[in-house]
Protein backbone atom coordinates (compact mmCIF):
# COMPACT_ATOMS: atom_id res chain seq x y z
CA UNK A 1 0.00 0.00 0.00
CA UNK A 2 1.09 3.66 -0.19
CA UNK A 3 1.87 5.63 2.75
CA UNK A 4 -1.55 7.22 2.74
CA UNK A 5 -2.81 3.54 3.14
CA UNK A 6 -0.67 2.09 5.20
CA UNK A 7 -1.37 5.11 8.20
CA UNK A 8 -4.91 4.26 7.87
CA UNK A 9 -6.00 1.01 6.48
CA UNK A 10 -4.06 -1.43 8.59
CA UNK A 11 -5.24 -0.21 11.76
CA UNK A 12 -7.94 -2.72 12.87
CA UNK A 13 -9.74 0.04 14.92
CA UNK A 14 -9.79 2.50 12.02
CA UNK A 15 -13.89 2.93 12.09
CA UNK A 16 -13.41 3.79 15.72
CA UNK A 17 -10.99 6.16 15.39
CA UNK A 18 -11.92 7.79 12.03
CA UNK A 19 -10.19 10.99 12.80
CA UNK A 20 -6.78 9.39 12.83
CA UNK A 21 -7.21 9.85 8.83
CA UNK A 22 -6.42 13.63 8.99
CA UNK A 23 -2.17 12.68 10.36
CA UNK A 24 -2.33 10.73 6.67
CA UNK A 25 -2.85 13.58 4.44
CA UNK A 26 1.24 14.13 2.52
CA UNK A 27 2.44 16.89 -0.07
CA UNK A 28 1.11 20.51 0.19
CA UNK A 29 -2.12 19.48 1.93
CA UNK A 30 -0.60 17.81 4.86
CA UNK A 31 -1.44 20.87 7.45
CA UNK A 32 -5.01 20.31 6.46
CA UNK A 33 -7.03 19.29 9.60
CA UNK A 34 -10.39 18.70 8.20
CA UNK A 35 -12.91 18.08 11.22
CA UNK A 36 -10.49 16.56 13.32
CA UNK A 37 -10.82 18.66 16.41
CA UNK A 38 -14.74 18.65 16.28
CA UNK A 39 -17.71 16.48 16.95
CA UNK A 40 -19.43 13.18 14.97
CA UNK A 41 -22.28 14.53 12.64
CA UNK A 42 -24.17 11.11 10.73
CA UNK A 43 -25.93 12.03 7.48
CA UNK A 44 -28.86 10.28 7.56
CA UNK A 45 -30.59 11.41 5.17
CA UNK A 46 -30.18 12.02 0.96
CA UNK A 47 -33.08 14.93 1.32
CA UNK A 48 -31.60 18.62 0.21
CA UNK A 49 -32.71 22.03 0.83
CA UNK A 50 -30.49 24.61 -0.20
CA UNK A 51 -31.89 27.57 1.91
CA UNK A 52 -33.10 25.83 5.05
CA UNK A 53 -31.39 22.23 5.17
CA UNK A 54 -32.23 20.24 7.82
CA UNK A 55 -30.78 18.34 10.69
CA UNK A 56 -29.73 14.79 9.64
CA UNK A 57 -28.71 16.19 5.66
CA UNK A 58 -24.98 16.60 4.69
CA UNK A 59 -25.91 20.04 3.75
CA UNK A 60 -26.42 20.92 7.26
CA UNK A 61 -23.53 19.32 8.25
CA UNK A 62 -21.01 21.13 5.84
CA UNK A 63 -22.13 24.38 6.26
CA UNK A 64 -21.80 24.58 10.34
CA UNK A 65 -19.47 27.18 11.60
CA UNK A 66 -17.78 24.63 13.98
CA UNK A 67 -15.42 21.62 13.12
CA UNK A 68 -17.00 19.04 12.23
CA UNK A 69 -16.15 15.08 11.26
CA UNK A 70 -19.02 13.67 8.60
CA UNK A 71 -20.04 10.16 8.29
CA UNK A 72 -22.75 8.11 6.75
CA UNK A 73 -25.87 5.58 8.76
CA UNK A 74 -26.04 4.11 5.32
CA UNK A 75 -26.01 3.65 1.54
CA UNK A 76 -27.32 6.74 -0.25
CA UNK A 77 -27.33 8.46 -3.46
CA UNK A 78 -27.17 12.52 -2.36
CA UNK A 79 -29.31 14.68 -5.49
CA UNK A 80 -28.31 18.00 -5.00
CA UNK A 81 -30.88 21.20 -5.46
CA UNK A 82 -28.29 23.87 -6.01
CA UNK A 83 -24.00 23.48 -4.98
CA UNK A 84 -23.13 21.88 -2.10
CA UNK A 85 -21.15 25.04 0.26
CA UNK A 86 -18.41 23.81 2.37
CA UNK A 87 -17.44 25.64 5.24
CA UNK A 88 -14.15 25.35 6.90
CA UNK A 89 -13.08 22.79 9.19
CA UNK A 90 -15.45 19.97 7.70
CA UNK A 91 -14.70 16.11 6.61
CA UNK A 92 -16.85 14.11 4.41
CA UNK A 93 -15.77 11.12 5.44
CA UNK A 94 -17.31 8.30 3.73
CA UNK A 95 -15.85 5.14 4.51
CA UNK A 96 -18.03 2.44 5.44
CA UNK A 97 -20.95 2.98 3.35
CA UNK A 98 -21.32 3.85 -0.50
CA UNK A 99 -22.18 7.43 -0.76
CA UNK A 100 -22.71 8.70 -4.39
CA UNK A 101 -23.06 12.55 -4.89
CA UNK A 102 -24.48 12.78 -8.52
CA UNK A 103 -26.90 13.94 -10.91
CA UNK A 104 -27.39 17.59 -9.60
CA UNK A 105 -25.15 19.76 -8.79
CA UNK A 106 -21.92 19.03 -6.94
CA UNK A 107 -19.59 20.54 -4.56
CA UNK A 108 -18.45 23.98 -4.39
CA UNK A 109 -15.13 24.90 -1.44
CA UNK A 110 -14.73 28.33 -1.86
CA UNK A 111 -13.10 31.01 0.28
CA UNK A 112 -12.43 28.12 3.63
CA UNK A 113 -9.90 26.22 4.91
CA UNK A 114 -9.28 23.06 6.58
CA UNK A 115 -11.41 20.51 4.13
CA UNK A 116 -11.35 16.75 3.97
CA UNK A 117 -13.20 15.00 1.19
CA UNK A 118 -12.22 11.07 1.47
CA UNK A 119 -14.33 7.96 0.27
CA UNK A 120 -17.21 9.12 -1.70
CA UNK A 121 -18.53 9.12 -5.71
CA UNK A 122 -19.16 12.13 -7.30
CA UNK A 123 -20.23 11.83 -10.67
CA UNK A 124 -22.90 13.49 -13.38
CA UNK A 125 -22.99 16.47 -12.00
CA UNK A 126 -24.91 19.55 -13.70
CA UNK A 127 -24.48 23.07 -12.91
CA UNK A 128 -26.27 24.96 -10.39
CA UNK A 129 -28.96 27.37 -10.54
CA UNK A 130 -29.24 31.20 -9.58
CA UNK A 131 -30.85 31.51 -6.32
CA UNK A 132 -30.24 31.50 -2.81
CA UNK A 133 -27.76 28.68 -1.22
CA UNK A 134 -27.12 28.77 2.34
CA UNK A 135 -23.06 28.57 3.18
CA UNK A 136 -23.40 28.42 7.09
CA UNK A 137 -25.93 28.98 9.78
CA UNK A 138 -26.59 32.59 9.68
CA UNK A 139 -25.77 33.20 5.85
CA UNK A 140 -27.97 32.07 2.61
CA UNK A 141 -26.79 34.75 -0.11
CA UNK A 142 -27.34 34.66 -3.87
CA UNK A 143 -25.74 32.99 -6.52
CA UNK A 144 -25.33 33.15 -9.67
CA UNK A 145 -24.88 29.55 -10.86
CA UNK A 146 -22.23 27.07 -10.22
CA UNK A 147 -20.30 25.72 -13.55
CA UNK A 148 -20.83 21.66 -13.18
CA UNK A 149 -17.63 20.84 -11.86
CA UNK A 150 -17.27 17.53 -9.49
CA UNK A 151 -15.61 19.49 -6.92
CA UNK A 152 -14.10 23.35 -7.43
CA UNK A 153 -12.05 24.48 -5.12
CA UNK A 154 -11.70 28.64 -5.11
CA UNK A 155 -9.60 31.33 -2.88
CA UNK A 156 -9.21 27.90 -0.39
CA UNK A 157 -6.64 26.71 1.60
CA UNK A 158 -5.48 23.16 3.40
CA UNK A 159 -7.92 21.24 1.06
CA UNK A 160 -7.24 17.69 1.04
CA UNK A 161 -9.10 14.97 -1.39
CA UNK A 162 -8.53 11.10 -1.27
CA UNK A 163 -10.09 8.22 -2.13
CA UNK A 164 -13.11 9.79 -4.73
CA UNK A 165 -14.76 8.32 -7.88
CA UNK A 166 -15.14 11.33 -10.31
CA UNK A 167 -17.13 11.30 -13.70
CA UNK A 168 -19.07 12.84 -16.16
CA UNK A 169 -19.29 16.51 -15.20
CA UNK A 170 -20.55 19.43 -16.89
CA UNK A 171 -17.48 21.31 -16.30
CA UNK A 172 -13.67 19.92 -14.77
CA UNK A 173 -13.77 16.63 -12.38
CA UNK A 174 -11.02 19.26 -9.84
CA UNK A 175 -10.93 22.55 -10.43
CA UNK A 176 -8.05 24.13 -8.05
CA UNK A 177 -8.46 28.12 -8.44
CA UNK A 178 -8.28 31.84 -7.54
CA UNK A 179 -5.27 31.18 -5.57
CA UNK A 180 -6.39 28.40 -3.98
CA UNK A 181 -3.05 26.78 -1.88
CA UNK A 182 -1.46 23.62 -0.26
CA UNK A 183 -3.67 21.15 -1.92
CA UNK A 184 -3.53 17.36 -2.20
CA UNK A 185 -5.05 15.40 -4.38
CA UNK A 186 -4.72 11.28 -3.84
CA UNK A 187 -5.90 8.04 -4.86
CA UNK A 188 -8.74 9.18 -6.82
CA UNK A 189 -10.21 7.71 -9.96
CA UNK A 190 -11.17 9.50 -12.58
CA UNK A 191 -13.13 8.26 -15.64
CA UNK A 192 -15.40 8.95 -18.39
CA UNK A 193 -14.35 13.40 -18.98
CA UNK A 194 -12.75 15.56 -21.17
CA UNK A 195 -11.18 18.05 -19.04
CA UNK A 196 -10.39 16.26 -16.00
CA UNK A 197 -8.40 19.08 -13.62
CA UNK A 198 -7.79 22.59 -13.95
CA UNK A 199 -5.24 24.00 -11.76
CA UNK A 200 -5.05 27.80 -12.19
CA UNK A 201 -7.80 30.38 -12.94
CA UNK A 202 -6.94 31.48 -15.86
CA UNK A 203 -3.16 32.80 -17.88
CA UNK A 204 -3.26 36.02 -16.92
CA UNK A 205 -4.68 35.54 -13.22
CA UNK A 206 -1.20 36.79 -11.85
CA UNK A 207 -2.35 35.19 -7.91
CA UNK A 208 -2.18 31.86 -8.64
CA UNK A 209 1.63 32.21 -8.10
CA UNK A 210 1.22 30.82 -4.80
CA UNK A 211 -0.40 28.19 -5.69
CA UNK A 212 1.49 24.62 -4.52
CA UNK A 213 -0.67 21.08 -5.29
CA UNK A 214 -0.10 17.80 -4.87
CA UNK A 215 -1.39 15.27 -7.17
CA UNK A 216 0.24 11.80 -5.86
CA UNK A 217 -1.26 8.21 -6.29
CA UNK A 218 -4.43 9.01 -8.34
CA UNK A 219 -5.29 6.35 -11.45
CA UNK A 220 -6.23 7.92 -14.34
CA UNK A 221 -8.40 5.95 -16.23
CA UNK A 222 -10.82 4.50 -18.97
CA UNK A 223 -12.21 7.52 -21.27
CA UNK A 224 -10.49 10.41 -20.33
CA UNK A 225 -9.27 13.25 -23.26
CA UNK A 226 -7.04 16.09 -21.01
CA UNK A 227 -6.26 17.89 -18.02
CA UNK A 228 -4.61 15.61 -15.73
CA UNK A 229 -3.47 18.23 -14.52
CA UNK A 230 -3.44 21.24 -16.77
CA UNK A 231 -1.16 23.65 -14.45
CA UNK A 232 -1.04 27.94 -14.72
CA UNK A 233 1.33 29.67 -13.42
CA UNK A 234 1.72 28.10 -9.82
CA UNK A 235 3.57 24.56 -8.71
CA UNK A 236 2.39 21.50 -9.00
CA UNK A 237 3.91 17.69 -7.75
CA UNK A 238 2.08 15.22 -9.94
CA UNK A 239 3.50 11.70 -8.68
CA UNK A 240 3.40 7.87 -8.28
CA UNK A 241 -0.17 8.76 -10.91
CA UNK A 242 -1.30 5.72 -13.23
CA UNK A 243 -2.53 6.82 -16.58
CA UNK A 244 -4.74 4.72 -18.70
CA UNK A 245 -6.12 5.50 -22.48
CA UNK A 246 -5.95 9.16 -22.55
CA UNK A 247 -7.01 10.85 -25.74
CA UNK A 248 -5.07 13.73 -25.96
CA UNK A 249 -2.92 14.16 -23.21
CA UNK A 250 -1.78 13.78 -19.79
CA UNK A 251 -0.25 16.31 -18.21
CA UNK A 252 -0.16 20.03 -19.37
CA UNK A 253 1.06 23.46 -18.61
CA UNK A 254 0.78 26.94 -19.57
CA UNK A 255 1.52 30.57 -18.80
CA UNK A 256 4.92 29.21 -16.99
CA UNK A 257 4.03 26.95 -14.39
CA UNK A 258 6.02 24.53 -12.33
CA UNK A 259 5.54 20.99 -12.88
CA UNK A 260 7.41 18.44 -11.23
CA UNK A 261 6.22 14.91 -12.94
CA UNK A 262 7.97 11.77 -11.06
CA UNK A 263 7.39 8.19 -10.80
CA UNK A 264 4.34 8.54 -12.87
CA UNK A 265 3.08 5.58 -14.90
CA UNK A 266 1.85 6.04 -18.46
CA UNK A 267 -0.09 3.60 -20.68
CA UNK A 268 -1.73 4.67 -24.19
CA UNK A 269 -2.26 1.28 -26.14
CA UNK A 270 -4.53 2.44 -29.36
CA UNK A 271 -3.57 5.29 -32.10
CA UNK A 272 -0.28 5.80 -29.64
CA UNK A 273 1.41 8.20 -32.11
CA UNK A 274 -1.57 10.81 -31.38
CA UNK A 275 -1.22 11.02 -28.25
CA UNK A 276 1.32 13.12 -26.14
CA UNK A 277 2.34 12.65 -22.51
CA UNK A 278 3.13 16.94 -21.83
CA UNK A 279 1.64 19.29 -23.49
CA UNK A 280 2.57 22.63 -23.24
CA UNK A 281 0.21 24.89 -23.87
CA UNK A 282 1.83 28.60 -24.65
CA UNK A 283 3.71 30.49 -27.12
CA UNK A 284 6.97 30.57 -25.48
CA UNK A 285 6.90 26.98 -23.96
CA UNK A 286 10.77 27.29 -26.33
CA UNK A 287 11.72 28.94 -23.36
CA UNK A 288 10.63 26.32 -20.58
CA UNK A 289 13.63 24.42 -18.62
CA UNK A 290 13.09 20.76 -18.37
CA UNK A 291 15.28 18.46 -16.65
CA UNK A 292 15.04 14.61 -16.96
CA UNK A 293 12.11 14.20 -14.14
CA UNK A 294 10.11 16.88 -16.72
CA UNK A 295 10.34 19.66 -13.98
CA UNK A 296 9.69 22.55 -15.99
CA UNK A 297 10.24 26.44 -15.11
Amino acid sequence: MNVIDSCWRTKSDWAVNRKALANCVVGYGKATLGGKYGAIYVVTSPYDDPVNPKPGTLRYGVIQSVPLWIVFARDMVIKLKNELIVNSFKTIDGRGAKVEIAYGPCITIQGVTNVIIHGISIHDCKPGMAGQVRSSPTHAGMRGGSDGDAISVFASSNIWIDHCYLARAKDGLIDVIHASTGVTISNNYFTQHDKVMLLGHNDKFITDKVMKITVVFNHFGEGLIERMPRVRIGYAHVANNKYDEWKMYAIGGSANPTIFSEGNYFVAPDNRSSKQVTKREATNWQNWKCNRQRMCL
